[in-house]
């Protein structure tokens, strides 16, 4: 079955975020996310879920264990499960990408 952002299920988080569930397995899950300039996710970590955000258009920046890493346009960044993270976009345009997560991480969230 083929899957796009207009036919996954949308939803909304943050400070007008936007997320589409690819892929909502439990063992392996897929968002496409947009975050809108100068938004951001709340400080966080996950114990079990091993992340993989990948920029398909923007920058992403990404606060990592306290170092700052800025993810290019067709780049990407993995997080390991225990590793405190927040994802910002300290741009003045749209930030587009992937977050794939093994396994899900519904469930497995701790704000930090």
């Amino acid at each position: 079955m083929t899957v796009s952002k207009e036919t996954a299920e949308h939803y909304s988080w943050g400070e007008a975020c936007d997320g589409w569930i690819l892929s909502p397995s439990p063992q392996l899950t897929v968002i496409q996310e947009r975050m809108p300039p100068h938004s951001s996710e709340r400080r966080h970590v996950h114990s079990m879920a091993r992340q993989f955000f990948f920029v398909l258009y923007g920058e992403l920046t990404m606060e990592l264990e306290g170092e700052i890493h800025r993810v290019p346009m067709m780049s990407g960044v993995e997080i390991r499960p225990l590793s405190k993270h927040q994802a910002r976009n300290d741009s003045d345009e749209d930030v587009h990408f992937l977050v794939i997560s093994s396994p899900t991480t519904r469930g497995d969230r701790t704000d930090v």
